[in-house]
C-alpha cells in the first residue's frame, strides 16, 4: 500500500525531472480527453482503433510543440539569451540542448512498440515519456551524424550493480558494431582505481572480445576507461596483461582540470569525510569510511544493507555542506547514491565525458551520447553529463541493448535514404 510518507517523498524535487513531468502533465488532457475507458466493456471493433488513431494524433500534435519550443530555445542559446526562452520560462530547469530533439517522430516510434496511444486506464508514463526522449536524441545524432564518441556509466548500465562485464553480455557486440562504424567508446565509472588489473576485472568481458576481434588495431584503440568519474584515464592495449595502459595525465587532463590544486582536494575529501561520519554516527549506519587518492565514500558492514532514505540522506548532507564551503566553491566534485553505498569524489562525469572529447581529438558535445542510468537532480552521478554532451536515460542494462539496437536500426534507415 503507498503510504502518504511515500507518495509525498516521490514529489520531492531530487527524486523528479521537471521536463518530464511537464511534458507527462501536457499528455495527460488528450488522455483524459479521448481515452475511451468504457469502451472495455464494449465487443472489439472500430471504436478501439478510432480512439487510438485519434489519441495518437493528439499526443504527436504535443510533442512537436515541444520539439518546437526546444528548437525556440536551441535559437536562444546561440544568442546567448537562453534564459529567455519560452520553454526556460515554462520549465526553469531546462538544461543546455546540444541537438534539436525529433519528438514527433520519436513518439510515433515507441507508440509502435509501447501502444501508448491504445492505453484506456493509465496516461503517458514518466517512463514512456524518457524513453521518447532516448529515441527523440538518437533519431537527431544519427540523422545529423556521424556519431562519432558513446560513453557509457558501468554499473545498472552495462552490467547488474557490483557486477562485472562478463563475456556472455548481450551489450558487448553492440559495442563492437559501434567501433565497426568508426564510433569512439569511453566507459565512464564511479570505481576510482590507480591499476589497470581492478577495471579488466569489472570489464573482462568487453576487453577480451575487442582483443579477440578482428577490427582492425587503430579501431581497437578508440576505446577508453575513464575511472573515479574523471581521475584515471586508460586506454586499450592488446599487449598490455590487462588490455589497458595508463594514460599519463598530460595526454587528457583539460587546461581547468590542471588548475586543481591538490591542497584543495585534500581539504574538500577531509570536509566530505568529516559529513560521512557525522551522518553514520547520527543515523546508526552499519557503515565503513573508505579513503582514495580522489574520493571519499561509505559502504555497508558485512551483511548489512543500506535503505535508499538513508543513502539519499547521507547524499544530500555531504553535498550541502561541500556547496556551502569555500572549496567546494573552487573545485568540483560528485556526490552520489552508488546504490548501496554512497561516495564522494574530485570532478564529476560531465569532466570525464570532456576529457574522453579532448583524448579523441575535440569530439563536441553534439556528436556525443552518453548513456546512463542516475539522471535525477542529487545523488545521482550521470546528471552532470548533461552539461557536456547528449545523453540517454536508461533503467538497465536490458535498456542499453534496446537503445543500441535503435541506433543501429536507424542508422540502417538513414543510409538507404542516402543511397
Amino acid at each position: 500500500m503507498t503510504t502518504r510518507y511515500r507518495v509525498e517523498y516521490a514529489l520531492k524535487t531530487h527524486r523528479r525531472d521537471q521536463l518530464i513531468e511537464w511534458i507527462k502533465g501536457l499528455l495527460a488532457v488528450p488522455f483524459v480527453l479521448h481515452s475511451q475507458p468504457t469502451a472495455v466493456f464494449e465487443p472489439r471493433g472500430e471504436s478501439v482503433d478510432h480512439m487510438a488513431a485519434t489519441a495518437q494524433r493528439r499526443y504527436a500534435e504535443i510533442m512537436k510543440d515541444i520539439e518546437e519550443l526546444i528548437n525556440d530555445h536551441i535559437a536562444h542559446q546561440k544568442a546567448g539569451t537562453h534564459d529567455r526562452s519560452k520553454l526556460k520560462l515554462l520549465v526553469p530547469s531546462v538544461a543546455t540542448f546540444f541537438t534539436p530533439l525529433m519528438l514527433h517522430d520519436a513518439f510515433i516510434w515507441q507508440d509502435q512498440r509501447r501502444f501508448i496511444s491504445y492505453r484506456r486506464f493509465v496516461p503517458p508514463s514518466f517512463n514512456d515519456i524518457r524513453l521518447i526522449l532516448n529515441t527523440a536524441q538518437v533519431m537527431s545524432l544519427v540523422r545529423g551524424g556521424p556519431l562519432e564518441l558513446v560513453t557509457f556509466d558501468g554499473d545498472v548500465t552495462l552490467y547488474d550493480d557490483g557486477q562485472s562485464l562478463t563475456a556472455d553480455n548481450p551489450v558487448i557486440p553492440r559495442i563492437l558494431r559501434l567501433m565497426r562504424g568508426g564510433s569512439k567508446i569511453g566507459i565512464i565509472t564511479a570505481a576510482g582505481y590507480a591499476e589497470a588489473r581492478r577495471y579488466y576485472e569489472r570489464l573482462h568481458g568487453l576487453l577480451d572480445a575487442l582483443h579477440a576481434s578482428n577490427l582492425p588495431v587503430a579501431l581497437k584503440q578508440n576505446l577508453v576507461v575513464l575511472g573515479g568519474e574523471s581521475n584515471y584515464c586508460f586506454k586499450f592495449a592488446g599487449d598490455s596483461p590487462d588490455l589497458l595502459k595508463l594514460v599519463p595525465r598530460k595526454e587528457w587532463l583539460l587546461d581547468e582540470m590542471l588548475l586543481w590544486e591538490e591542497s584543495d582536494i585534500t581539504e574538500l575529501l577531509d570536509i566530505a569525510e568529516a559529513s560521512l561520519r557525522d551522518t553514520v554516527n547520527n543515523m546508526r549506519l552499519a557503515a565503513t569510511i573508505v579513503r582514495k587518492e580522489r574520493a571519499v565514500g561509505i559502504i555497508p558492514q558485512d551483511g548489512h544493507k543500506f535503505s535508499r532514505e538513508s543513502l539519499e540522506e547521507t547524499v544530500l548532507i555531504a553535498q550541502k555542506i561541500l556547496e556551502m564551503s569555500p572549496v567546494g566553491r573552487r573545485l568540483p566534485f560528485c556526490a552520489f547514491n552508488g546504490g548501496n553505498d554512497v561516495f564522494v569524489d574530485i570532478g564529476d562525469k560531465s569532466w570525464g565525458v570532456l576529457a574522453c572529447q579532448r583524448f579523441f581529438g575535440g569530439i563536441e558535445g553534439g556528436k556525443t551520447l552518453h548513456v546512463g542510468d542516475q539522471f535525477l537532480s542529487a545523488g545521482a552521478n550521470d546528471f552532470k553529463a548533461r552539461l557536456a554532451c547528449t545523453t540517454a536515460w536508461i533503467a538497465n542494462p536490458a535498456e542499453t541493448v534496446q537503445l543500441l539496437d535503435e541506433i543501429a536500426e536507424l542508422d540502417e534507415m538513414q543510409q538507404r535514404k542516402t543511397r
